[in-house]
Order: C-alpha cells, then sequence, then structure tokens
C-alpha cells in the first residue's frame, strides 16, 4: 500500500537482469479488468481469490522479481507460497507516510472511504503479523526509491553468499517484532 514496492522492484530487476512481475497486474490480466473495476463489480474476495490463483502461478518462476500488493502479502497462505521459491521483502512506512503517498496515486480501492488514514491503521494492524513474518523489513520512510532498491539487493546478495535465512544484515540486527519504527532493514530468522 504506497510503499514503493513497484518502483522499488522494477529497480531490483533491472540491476539483478530479472524479469518483473506485479501481481496486481496479473490479476488485472485475469479478470481482463482494473483491480479497482474488480472491487467495484465483483468484490474484494473475488479479487483475493485472482491473487491466490496468481500465488500458485509464480511457484514457478525463478529469476524474478514479484512486486505483490499490501492484500497479497497479509494472506498467510500466499506468504507461504512465496517463502518457498523467493527472499520475501517487505516496505513499509508509518501510516501518516502511506496515506501522504497514496493521495498522490490513483486506484486505490481500499482507501476510497471517508477516513483513509483510519482505514491504514486499520488494515496495518490485521496485516502486520504477516507482515512480521516476511525475510526482511524495510522502512521507506524518508528514503529514495534508488536508496531502498540498494537495501533489498544488498539482501539479496547476502542470502546468496550465506544462504536463505541467514539471518544477519549486516547492521546486525534480527527481528521479530512489529515493522520497527526507525529507519533500518531487519532480517527476519526463520
Amino acid at each position: 500500500m504506497a510503499s514503493g514496492k513497484s518502483t522499488v522492484g522494477r529497480t531490483v530487476a533491472e540491476r539483478l537482469g530479472f524479469s518483473f512481475v506485479d501481481t496486481d497486474e496479473l490479476v488485472e490480466q485475469r479478470a481482463g479488468k482494473s483491480v479497482a473495476a474488480i472491487f467495484a463489480e465483483d468484490g474484494e474476495e473475488k479479487f483475493r481469490e485472482y491473487e491466490r490463483q496468481v500465488a500458485a502461478e509464480l511457484v514457478h518462476r525463478r529469476n524474478t522479481v514479484i512486486a505483490t500488493g499490501g492484500g497479497f502479502g497479509a494472506d498467510p497462505s500466499n506468504l507461504a507460497s512465496l517463502k518457498t521459491h523467493a527472499l520475501v521483502v517487505c516496505l513499509w512506512a508509518p501510516p501518516e507516510v502511506l496515506q501522504e503517498r497514496a493521495r498522490r496515486l490513483e486506484n486505490r480501492p481500499l482507501l476510497q472511504v471517508p477516513d483513509p488514514l483510519g482505514r491504514i491503521r486499520e488494515l496495518l494492524a490485521k496485516r502486520t503479523p504477516v507482515y512480521q513474518q516476511a525475510d526482511v523489513l524495510i522502512n521507506t520512510a524518508g528514503r529514495h526509491n534508488y536508496e531502498v532498491a540498494q537495501i533489498v539487493l544488498r539482501h539479496f546478495q547476502s542470502t546468496r553468499t550465506h544462504g536463505a535465512g541467514a539471518g544477519h544484515d549486516g547492521d546486525g540486527v534480527n527481528n521479530r517484532q512489529s515493522p520497527p519504527s526507525d529507519n533500518g532493514a531487519r532480517h527476519n530468522n526463520n
């Protein structure tokens, strides 16, 4: 949700020479309509069903950077599926930062409510327990997308060198808490 996943993902894919996919774009292709139209015409549950189908298809992808919508990674089965074949990076920011970014973006169906900030807080409260299971958590607040991409690349290279689940990110920080309130990147020991 407005954390920079698609922009950062494209940069990381380019730097690695990998392909790039955005799960929202795959869902739109499958449905033959935009995310906003799916929500408006078919409802959120149908959208989540499309996401689960996309997750199953992505298991077979290699050398691919996958950017997911915020709800995709919050589904425990989708996250478990991704973790079988990918380093899972959660980009996050405080609710106020996400709200400010989302104002500049179109087609945020879950934020078309009278109190978008309240909705963001509600979504994060529900999603954070699953987000915490990502291999790497990176706070994007106050960072340029290229800086976030560099952090992701460093973690990816580290897992290639030390193997997945190394649990140490070079900053010496392991995390099993809520998304951190500082600007650090944290690596989970899963």
